[in-house]
């Protein structure tokens, strides 16, 4: 979970220098970018092909079969559709506000994300006049910040805590909104840099911190669906700045277009949204080190019956003891 965010602040490095490289520097303006970009999912499909389940949603998936099995009459095939359904609605029966709460979460996040990148290009370039190339670089620069404090901050977790982090992170942020949007040389990349470690830093911590928070049966649709409703809410992030900005209008440039302050807009929208972030995550839980196997969901264990989970748990501690001698052998004959 932790190469997930450094994963996403790598893309917009290389989105960036791409950008960069391709768009308005042949007859097809900006269509080449697109045409590059509709390769790398060719890739990712193929990778996907390849790579296995992980162990705990085959775990759940065989418990299901095995709830289904013992349900079933004599002769019947086995479904899981029924242990799914109860599952269902016990998780959001027992879990609606945590549920609620993560929505809350990641809307304020997708604001925190898109309100400090969406316009910072323009805002280098028409407020503080950069060059192409060096929106490009100064949009490089942050993105390797991001890189480091998603790798960082996610890891410190581990250790001091998810919520602890994340409050961290906001209060440095908030602390470097100022140099981000309105030093007006060059220096300004060192605060991109390390006002992205902040921001990506807090996301760090985003991923493992809504699974331990999930309900075990249905981890993988509360994360994304609380992410994408969050993403939802904060989709029109850029369009409020931009009205904003044009409140605070800036003499018109030599190419007679007019120019708008965003970096003071910027800074109290963000501003805003890291307090909101502050405060919310002060309030909410956290479960730090919870496991996510079938032995350790209490869901579970008012759902399906004792003897099918002990079958099921049993088995995996076989495979587990198994795998482990593969490899204590395979150890041997290496050395």
């Amino acid at each position: 979970m932790l190469t997930l965010l450094t994963q996403y602040a790598f893309g917009y490095l290389l989105c960036a220098a791409f950008s960069r490289a391709l768009v308005n520097t042949t007859p097809h303006t900006w269509r080449p970018l697109f045409w590059f970009g509709a390769c790398p999912p060719v890739l990712i499909i193929i990778w996907r092909l390849f790579l296995p389940e992980n162990d705990t949603y085959e775990e759940h998936a065989r418990l299901r079969y095995e709830a289904g099995k013992d349900e079933a009459l004599p002769g019947q095939r086995p479904s899981t559709t029924k242990t799914f359904v109860k599952q269902g609605r016990l998780a959001f029966k027992k879990h609606w506000l945590v549920l609620t709460y993560l929505v809350l979460l990641m809307a304020g996040f997708n604001f925190l994300s898109h309100g400090s990148q969406d316009l910072y290009p323009v805002m280098l370039e028409d407020q503080l006049r950069f060059s192409r190339t060096k929106v490009t670089v100064t949009q490089i620069v942050a993105s390797l910040g991001a890189i480091l404090g998603g790798t960082t901050v996610g890891y410190g977790s581990q250790i001091v805590g998810r919520r602890f982090s994340i409050i961290l992170c906001c209060l440095l942020g908030g602390a470097l909104l100022y140099p981000y949007t309105f030093v007006n040389s060059d220096a300004i990349m060192a605060a991109a840099f390390f006002q992205q470690f902040c921001v990506q830093g807090a996301w760090g911590v985003v991923p493992i911190h809504l699974m331990e928070l999930s309900p075990g049966a249905f981890r993988t649709f509360v994360v994304g669906t609380s992410y994408q409703l969050g993403n939802l809410a904060s989709s029109a992030s850029s369009t409020i700045e931009a009205q904003l900005g044009e409140q605070f209008p800036l003499p018109v440039g030599e190419d007679g277009k007019q120019r708008y302050e965003y970096g003071r807009v910027m800074c109290i929208f963000v501003g805003c949204v890291y307090a909101y972030l502050l405060v919310l995550t002060f309030l909410g839980p956290e479960h730090l080190g919870r496991k996510f196997g079938v032995a350790h969901d209490a869901d579970v264990r008012e759902v399906v019956e004792f003897e099918t989970i002990s079958r099921v748990v049993s088995r995996e501690d076989e495979r587990g003891s198994a795998l482990r001698r593969m490899e204590e052998a395979r150890r041997v004959r290496t050395v």
